[in-house]
Parts: structure tokens; C-alpha cells; sequence
């Protein structure tokens, strides 16, 4: 837990690009220190790609970008052997992939093979070309942008690959005072094309496993996979919550009070995260859709009703109230 100064001064240092957006920043970095990948879905032109370049800097990690088009190729992204005339051999030419940030700029603008080439990348942080497989390095993280689906040129992510994101949020517009500075910024020529990092890869990964470590009671686990259950069961659901998604939602439970710091999760932490976390691994009942109703009314109307753990006096045991 002795980096938690170094997580605070990396949310300062992306701050002095996404004017106003806390909340924003400590999801992302709760997705990279719990080791998952995160899904940015807005309009145009609210900062998803500074967002994910500011965090390749604050990290000093590599990053590339991607930007995803009808014509994108599987290759392009994985990556692809090529035939050595010299050697008389076939060399395998490196994808965008093979890097420690990706950015997936516009992803649902590809078509649905060149979608499916990050699945193996997301869920398993290796790719297979030709049958030879190669480990991406560490840490790897997917930071994935998409306009929403009612803009015209674009396709849905199947729900195998929505499954792989552990959290899905979305940026929005800034409020009136926050967009004042971000203009005043702009004018006294503030912003930066480059920011000083803060952390490198060896810490990140450092950071990563100290976060598997925090201690999770098991009256919270079993809070999580009864709310995960339950989405199974609710009448406004026809495809609940997988078990990678109970999973996902524990691991980020846990960077959520490492980033906080500290060495234990309360039930808060869940309750935050279950939306971010769950929204997009759902779908809802035709009836439910026909009736206009939001995934995110429905998530929290299921855990309203689940009794809360309640902490002990130790801060590390909790029970849940009769």
C-alpha cells in the first residue's frame, strides 16, 4: 500500500488535461490496477482519446493507437507472419496490439471479424498468429471508445467481447464552470501535448498484484454473487451477469480500496462499481426495452433489495444484518 501517493499525483497530473472529471479518472485507473479493460461510450468530442493518451504518459507505459474503419483488417491489430526472401523464412511483423496501452478508437465503426481479433488479446494478454502464440507485455490494458449505437456507421459489439471490458462508462459534457476553465486553459495555452510521468510499468505492475492482496470478507463475496444471481432471475433481464462478471466486480471492488487506501473492501465499493461494472454485460427483456426502462434502474432496484454487510468495529470483518 506505499503507493498511494503516486496514485494520487497520477489522477493531478491526468487532471491537467480532463478538466472536471474526477469520477472519470479514478475508473480508469481502477481498471488498470485491477488489470482489466475499459469501454469510453459518448459523443464526439469529450476527451475519450485524451483521456486514454493522458494515462500512457502519467504511466510512461507504450501506447498505440488504433483507429478502427469498415476496413480494418484482424492483421492490423494481431499482427502478421511475412515471408523473409533472405532467410527464406516467414518473420512474424508485429500488430498494433503488441504494446501496454491500445487505444481502440471507435471500435463498434469495424466490422464484427476485426472486433473478435481482440478477444484472445483481452481475456487471455497473448495473441496466436499462424498457430504461434506471443505474450503481450505487461501490464496490458484495451481502453476502447465507441459512439453510442443510434449513430449512423456503426456495429454492436457481441456480448463475448462486451463481457471482456471489466467496466463500461461514459465521459459526458463538462458543466458550465468546468468548461469556463477548460476555455481559459485553452487561451493561456495550458494544455500540453505531453505529460510528465508519474509511475512506470514496473510499479504498475507492482500496484497490480498489491491490489490482488486486499482482503475481501466473505460475507461480501457472497453479497456480490447473490446480486449477480439475481440478474439472472429478474423479470426485466433476458441475459443476466456471467461468472466472469462476479469475478470482475470483485477484482474491482479491490482497486477501488487499494486506490482509496485501503487493505480491505467495504460494501460501498461494491455498490459504486456494480453499474460501471455490470451495465453492459446485460440485456434487457423486449418488454423492459418496449417500456423504455434503463439497464442502471434496473441493476440498482436489484441490489437495493439485497440486505448491506454491515462492518464490524475492526474494519475488516463484516456481517450481514438479520
Amino acid at each position: 500500500m506505499g503507493y498511494h501517493d503516486k496514485i494520487a499525483r497520477s489522477i493531478s497530473n491526468i487532471e491537467r488535461l480532463i478538466v472536471g472529471k474526477r469520477e472519470v479518472i479514478e475508473y480508469t485507473l481502477i481498471t488498470l490496477l485491477a488489470g482489466g479493460h475499459l469501454l469510453l461510450e459518448d459523443v464526439p468530442g469529450v476527451g475519450k482519446t485524451t483521456l486514454a493518451k493522458a494515462l500512457a504518459q502519467t504511466i510512461d507505459c507504450g501506447f498505440t493507437r488504433i483507429q478502427f474503419t469498415p476496413d480494418t483488417l484482424p492483421s492490423d491489430v494481431t499482427g502478421l507472419s511475412v515471408y523473409n526472401m533472405q532467410a527464406g523464412t516467414f518473420e512474424y511483423s508485429k500488430g498494433a496490439i503488441m504494446t501496454n496501452i491500445v487505444l481502440a478508437d471507435e471500435i463498434n465503426r469495424t466490422s464484427p471479424k476485426t472486433q473478435a481479433s481482440l478477444l484472445e488479446a483481452m481475456e487471455e494478454k497473448q495473441v496466436t498468429v499462424d498457430s504461434i502464440t506471443y505474450p503481450l507485455p505487461r501490464p496490458f490494458m484495451v481502453i476502447a471508445t465507441q459512439n453510442p449505437v443510434d449513430y449512423l456507421g456503426t456495429y454492436n459489439l457481441p456480448e463475448a467481447q462486451l463481457d471482456r471490458f471489466m467496466i463500461k462508462i461514459s465521459i459526458g459534457y463538462p458543466s458550465t464552470s468546468d468548461e469556463q476553465i477548460m476555455a481559459d486553459k485553452f487561451l493561456a495555452k495550458q494544455f500540453t501535448d505531453r505529460l510528465e510521468p508519474v509511475i512506470d510499468a514496473d510499479t504498475i505492475i507492482k500496484m497490480q498484484g498489491e491490489v490482488t492482496e486486499v482482503k475481501v470478507n466473505r460475507d461480501l463475496t457472497a453479497y456480490v454473487t447473490k446480486f449477480i444471481q439475481n440478474t439472472r432471475k429478474d423479470g426485466n433481464i433476458s441475459l443476466g451477469a456471467s461468472p466472469r462478471a462476479t469475478l470482475a466486480l470483485i477484482r474491482a471492488a479491490q482497486a477501488k480500496a487499494y486506490l482509496e487506501g485501503r487493505s480491505y473492501c467495504i460494501p460501498d465499493d461494491i455498490i459504486k462499481l456494480a453499474v460501471p461494472v455490470i451495465a453492459h454485460r446485460i440485456i434487457l427483456s423486449p418488454e423492459a426495452r418496449l417500456a423504455q426502462t434503463k439497464v442502471e434502474k434496473v441493476l440498482k432496484d436489484i441490489i437495493r433489495k439485497i440486505p448491506v454487510p454491515v462492518l464490524n468495529d475492526n474494519m475488516n470483518e463484516v456481517k450481514i444484518p438479520e
